[in-house]
C-alpha cells in the first residue's frame, strides 16, 4: 500500500501551513525547515516552482502519490466542467477523505488506516480501498463489530466540523455522502489552477 510515511511537521513547515491538521511542532516553528531556517535568503520562486509546490501541497494534503494523482488529473481533464475544480472534487469523493470529513478519524492518515483495516462499510458492504470513489447518495458507516473502537469514539467526540454535502447519524454511526461538493464548500487552501497549468505544459 503506497503512501507517504515521512515526517509531517517538516512538510507542513515547507508549505507554511498545518496541512496535516493540528501540529504542535509546526506551531513552535512555523518557518521553513533547514539549517538556516528563517535567515536563509530565498530568491524569487519561478512560475514552475510555485506550480510544483501547489501540486505537492495537494498531494500531501490528500495523501496521494504521484501516479494516482496524475490519473485523477487525467480523469478530471476528460470530464465536463472546470478541470481544477473537478480534480479537487475527485479528491474529496475518496472514501478515506469522506471518513475523515465525517469525523470518524482525526486525520486522513487515520481514516486511511480504518478503511484498509476493514472497519468501514459503503452501502452495507465492507470496503477496504481508501481511494474508493463515492457517488452521491452512498451511505458510509462504521462496521458493526468496530462501533465500540475507542479511537472512533474519541474522534467523533472531538469532531465539530459540519459540511453541507455530508450528513452524519451518531447513533447509527453512519452518514450519507449527499452530493459532490462545490469548490466553495471545500475548505482546503489549494490553488488548483496552478496544478492544471503545471500538468498542461
Amino acid at each position: 500500500m503506497a503512501r507517504y510515511t515521512g515526517p509531517k511537521s517538516k512538510i507542513a513547515r515547507k508549505f507554511g501551513e498545518a496541512i496535516f491538521g493540528d501540529d504542535k511542532a509546526f506551531e513552535k516553528k512555523s518557518y521553513p525547515p533547514g539549517q538556516h531556517g528563517n535567515n536563509r535568503r530565498r530568491g524569487k520562486k519561478s512560475e514552475y516552482a510555485i506550480q510544483l509546490m501547489e501540486k505537492q501541497k495537494a498531494k500531501y494534503t490528500y495523501g496521494i502519490l504521484e501516479r494516482q494523482f496524475r490519473n485523477l488529473f487525467a480523469k478530471a481533464n476528460r470530464s465536463k466542467g472546470v478541470t481544477g475544480e473537478v480534480l479537487l472534487q475527485l479528491c474529496e469523493a475518496r472514501l478515506d477523505n469522506v471518513v475523515y470529513r465525517m469525523g470518524v478519524a482525526t486525520s486522513r492518515r487515520a481514516a486511511r488506516q480504518l478503511v484498509s483495516h476493514r472497519h468501514i462499510t459503503v452501502n452495507g458492504e465492507v470496503v477496504n480501498i481508501p481511494s474508493y470513489s463515492l457517488k452521491a447518495g452512498d451511505v458510509v458507516g462504521v462496521r458493526e463489530k468496530s462501533k465500540s473502537l475507542q479511537a472512533i469514539e474519541d474522534a467523533l467526540a472531538a469532531n465539530s466540523s459540519v459540511y453541507e454535502w455530508i450528513t452524519w447519524n451518531n447513533e447509527k454511526k453512519e452518514g450519507t455522502f449527499v452530493s459532490i461538493p462545490e469548490r466553495l464548500q471545500i475548505p482546503e487552501n489549494i490553488k488548483e489552477q496552478l496544478i492544471v497549468e503545471l500538468y498542461s505544459k
